[in-house]
């Protein structure tokens, strides 16, 4: 298998929300989160079509071509 050239500007390109954003190579989708300013528990998050719970943002590091979406939790009775 032929691995792909390594990025040299050290970003890789992640689409949020269905838009091209580069984050640092070696980001987590906790970082994510945090660098759009917004608080852990104000959105929830997805990562290639899988629900990823609060507590696991911090140990799934974000990769290129990798599709994240933030939604607002919903609650209610």
């Amino acid at each position: 298998m032929i691995s792909p050239a390594k990025n040299q500007s050290g970003l890789v390109t992640v689409l949020l929300d269905g838009q091209p954003r580069r984050v640092p190579a070696a980001a987590t989708l906790a970082d994510l989160v945090g660098q759009l300013g917004h608080a852990p528990e104000g959105v929830s998050t997805a990562l290639n079509g899988e629900f990823v719970p609060r507590a696991e943002r911090a140990a799934r590091v974000l990769a290129e071509g990798d599709a994240v979406l933030l939604f607002q939790p919903i609650v209610g009775g």
